[in-house]
């Protein structure tokens, strides 16, 4: 089977787009948020090539090239930001405020989760940079000294995770203001989160986008800082 997939070169492309695509429209037919299509994506790729006998390197050889687009989409981003410039500039204070306090609260609570169960040096800072986004998190824990790998799969399930609870948090602490939804959500779950501010609102979406960057330069930061306390 191995031989037959690596005949096509797009085979990875081919069966994460079509998973992805089917995950997406069974969350709109069945309108249950744990039906998130990138997460539904993961398992049924999984669970394919389990199924096929079918090596992760075969898979990659054709997947690799979705990652090449990962940072022309991060860029893409800035273009509803760009569209609430002024929006940013009257809330500039409070804007940096709330992704001080995101970056802060997310290296203050792996720090305290590796206190309680006893974490080890590399365990810990692997965590460290769980809700940036994947480029920067990969540079950020190899940097450290952490496992990269486990890194790139907490953050994506950080995503996720933002992803499908992200409007039931603003519901539950009755947050309104769309521009303190944006940068909750960006702060928390980088990328894939703002997803989910996107279809929440343009503001909503714009300072997600934000988030991503600039939460992402400040916990480079907070994680160098953090690193020597545990």
């Amino acid at each position: 089977m191995n031989d037959v997939m690596l005949e096509s070169l797009f085979f990875g492309v081919l069966v994460s787009c079509v998973t992805y695509e089917l995950g997406g429209w069974l969350r709109k037919k069945t309108k249950i948020s744990l039906i998130n299509p990138l997460l539904f994506s993961i398992v049924a790729v999984i669970a394919i090539l389990l199924a096929c006998h079918i090596d992760y390197d075969t898979y990659y050889d054709g997947a690799k090239y979705l990652s090449y687009l990962l940072t022309p989409a991060t860029v893409c981003l800035a273009v509803p930001l760009y569209e609430q410039v002024e929006l940013l500039k009257k809330n500039v204070v409070a804007i940096v405020a709330g992704i001080l306090s995101g970056a802060l609260t997310s290296v203050t609570c792996v720090l305290a989760l590796a206190m309680i169960f006893h974490f080890s040096h590399e365990q810990y800072v692997t965590l460290l940079p769980k809700s940036i986004t994947t480029a920067i998190g990969m540079g950020v824990s190899e940097e450290l000294g952490g496992f990269v790998t486990i890194t790139v799969a907490v953050i994506i399930i950080t995503g996720i995770v933002g992803n499908i609870i992200a409007e039931y948090v603003c519901k539950l602490f009755r947050i309104t203001d769309p521009i303190a939804k944006g940068i909750g959500i960006g702060s928390a779950s980088h990328a894939i989160g703002t997803a989910k501010a996107m279809e929440m609102g343009e503001i909503e979406g714009a300072m997600s986008s934000l988030s991503i960057a600039v939460s992402g330069i400040i916990t480079v930061v907070l994680a160098a800082l953090y690193a020597g306390i545990y």
